[in-house]
C-alpha cells in the first residue's frame, strides 16, 4: 500500500518509527516530514499528508502529533478526507471497515511504539466492507459534506 506519513515536531519520533516498520512490511511510504523536532504547526503536516491522499500519491496517510487530536481536526477540515484519532486496535480497523477512514490520526504522547505500530497494521489491513448498511452511512457523511461546501 502506498502511505503518507506526517507529523508535528511532538510526533516525530514516532512517526520516524513507522515509517522504518512500515518500509520493512513493504508498504511504500511517502515521508512528508517533519524532519526534526523543531517545532512546526500541526495544520501544515495534517494538509500535507490529507493533500497526497487526495491527490492520489498515496492510497492513505498516518499522522502523528502529540494527541492526535490537531491533526484530525485539521485534516477532517479537507473535502474528501475521513480521518479519526485511533488509540486502540479495534477503532484502527474498524473506522476503515465502516466508515472508510482514510487517514489515521495518532498521539504520539499518548501511545507508546508498539501501539503506534500494531495501530498502523490494524489500518492498512482493513478494508471498507462496502456493506449496504455502512454505504447508506457514507454516503450521509458525503451528502452533509457536500452540503456545507455549497455555503
Amino acid at each position: 500500500m502506498q502511505l503518507a506519513l506526517a507529523s508535528d515536531h511532538a510526533g516525530f519520533p514516532t512517526k520516524q518509527e513507522l515509517v522504518s516498520y512500515l518500509r520493512s512490511r513493504g508498504h511504500e511510504v511517502l515521508d512528508l516530514g517533519a524532519h526534526s523536532t523543531d517545532a512546526v504547526d500541526y495544520p501544515d503536516c495534517a494538509e500535507a499528508a490529507a493533500g497526497a491522499v487526495l491527490d492520489g500519491r498515496a492510497d492513505r496517510a498516518i499522522i502523528v502529533c502529540g494527541s492526535g487530536a490537531g491533526v484530525s481536526i485539521a485534516a477532517n477540515k479537507i473535502p474528501g478526507i475521513r480521518a479519526a484519532v485511533c488509540h486502540d486496535c479495534y477503532t484502527a480497523h474498524q473506522a476503515v471497515e465502516h466508515d472508510d477512514l482514510n487517514v489515521l490520526c495518532i498521539g504520539g504522547r499518548v501511545v507508546g511504539l508498539n501501539v503506534a505500530q500494531e495501530l498502523a497494521d490494524a489500518f492498512v489491513g482493513a478494508r471498507f466492507t462496502g456493506e449496504p448498511r455502512h454505504q447508506r452511512r457514507l454516503d450521509k457523511v458525503l451528502a452533509i459534506e457536500a452540503r456545507y461546501l455549497r455555503v
